[in-house]
C-alpha cells in the first residue's frame, strides 16, 4: 500500500481498489496496549524462577499488581521465548545389580556424571562431573556446552596422570570401555 502510493503516487483510495483490499483495514490502528512493562515483569520474574511455566508466572504477576488475562500470559510467555523445555522420563534399569564392594582408601572408585542445564538465553550446556566415591572430593568439573567422548577421555587421562590410576570408574551414562583404555591407560568402566 504505501509502496503504491509512494513510487507510484497513486492515492490511498485508488491504491486500495488496485490490490483490492478494504479501506478500513487499511487505516486500522490498534488500540492495545504497550506490553513492554509486562514484557518486562514477565522476563524477570521467568529469570528467577526458571522452572516455572506461564501459569505459575501468570499467578505470581496477579501477586504483584498486574492484573491480566491468563491467555495474555501465556502469548507474551511464548512471544519472549520462555518455555521451559519438558524434561523427559528416565529409563529404568533393567536387571539386577551386583553388590557394591566396601570402599576404603581414596582412588578405589571414581564416578563420572554428566550435568545439564540452560542459560537465560536457552542455549543448553553440560558439566561433567568426576567425583572420589570415598573422600567425596571433586576431582573435576569441565563445563562446555558439548564434551565428546575424546573430551572425556582427555580429562581423565590428565587426572590419572596427576593423582594415579583408580581401581574402576563408575558411571551413569553409557561410555565406551575401548575408548578409555585407548593410550595405554587399562581402566574398567562399570555401569551402573
Amino acid at each position: 500500500m504505501a509502496h503504491l502510493q509512494a513510487y507510484h503516487g497513486m492515492s490511498e483510495r485508488r491504491a486500495c481498489r488496485v490490490i483490492d483490499a478494504d479501506r478500513k483495514s487499511v487505516r486500522y490502528r490498534s488500540t492495545r496496549d504497550d506490553d513492554a512493562a509486562v514484557r518486562e515483569k514477565l522476563r524477570e520474574l521467568a529469570n528467577q524462577r526458571r522452572r516455572f511455566g506461564y501459569r505459575r508466572l501468570h499467578i505470581l504477576l496477579r501477586r504483584e499488581g498486574v492484573m491480566i488475562n491468563r491467555k495474555k500470559t501465556q502469548r507474551l510467555y511464548r512471544e519472549e521465548g520462555l518455555a521451559v523445555r519438558r524434561r523427559r522420563s528416565r529409563r529404568r534399569a533393567v536387571g539386577t545389580r551386583a553388590p557394591a564392594p566396601v570402599l576404603a582408601l581414596p582412588n578405589q572408585r571414581w564416578s563420572l556424571d554428566f550435568v545439564h542445564d540452560q542459560m537465560a538465553s536457552g542455549r543448553r550446556f553440560r558439566v561433567l562431573n568426576v567425583v572420589d566415591d570415598v573422600t567425596r572430593e571433586c576431582l573435576a568439573a569441565v563445563p562446555d556446552t558439548s564434551i565428546s567422548g575424546r573430551r572425556v577421555v582427555r580429562e581423565l587421562t590428565e587426572l590419572i596422570a596427576e593423582r594415579g590410576k583408580p581401581g574402576m570408574i563408575v558411571s551413569d551414562n553409557v561410555l565406551c570401555g575401548e575408548a578409555a583404555a585407548g593410550d595405554g591407560q587399562q581402566v574398567s568402566l562399570r555401569r551402573v
